[in-house]
């Protein structure tokens, strides 16, 4: 049986995470978030406890990063770590509509919403948010704290940088990388290695800005 599971930031992603919890019957404790306004609210059916600090009062619990941006994650992440928090104390949430082969890897605190597709040989790292019907296809490797964005498309071979974040309906052609802490567009398609760092957009992406 699962430990019990502790949410950090509340958010709409928590929320989506708690509807993945509902339909798998995975106790959820509440939810830690720092905003002192948000403390003793409400988040859909379970409540915000206080601040991180609070994690102290829970020491069986699991924990799952909730915030939308990889960087946001990677920061609490390191927070945690300060107050005693590792990797075995990270859960990670699959909907239950997504199968993940044996070749496939999915790291701790990494959560995959519903129609996500892995194919083959898969690598996904530690705090990867893949939101609904991300499509992942052989060989692509996620680094740590990734977020892939409803209906990202990658094709084979694909290596995507830490933190890096990917908009909505995006796509990666096969054999490219985006680079660490990049932003590729809503509805981009990449042609080219991203550098680390760079905001690409458009049918073919090219760079507008860096991160």
């Amino acid at each position: 049986m699962s430990a019990p599971l502790l949410l950090v930031a509340g958010s709409g992603l928590a929320r989506e995470v708690l509807a993945v919890c509902d339909a798998t019957g995975r106790t959820v404790l509440g939810v830690l978030d720092d905003d002192p306004v948000k403390a003793g609210t409400a988040l859909g059916a379970t409540s915000v406890l206080g601040p991180l600090d609070q994690v102290r009062h829970h020491p069986d619990a699991e924990l799952l990063l909730c915030a939308g941006k990889g960087s946001v994650r990677r920061d609490l992440a390191v927070r945690l770590a300060a107050l005693g928090v590792g990797d075995d104390r990270y859960a990670t949430v699959v909907d239950p509509s997504v199968r993940v082969p044996s070749s496939c890897s999915v790291g701790v605190g990494t959560i995959l919403l519903g129609g996500v597709v892995l194919t083959a040989d898969v690598r996904v790292g530690r705090h990867v948010v893949c939101m609904p019907h991300v499509t992942l296809t052989h060989d692509d490797d996620l680094a740590d704290y990734v977020t892939l964005t409803t209906g990202v498309s990658l094709g084979g071979g694909v290596n995507v940088g830490e933190a890096a974040y990917i908009g909505m309906n995006a796509s990666v052609r096969e054999q490219r990388t985006v680079g660490a802490g990049c932003v590729l567009g809503m509805g981009a398609v990449l042609v080219s290695d991203q550098p680390p760092g760079t905001v690409y957009a458009g049918v073919p992406a090219r760079p507008i800005g860096k991160e």
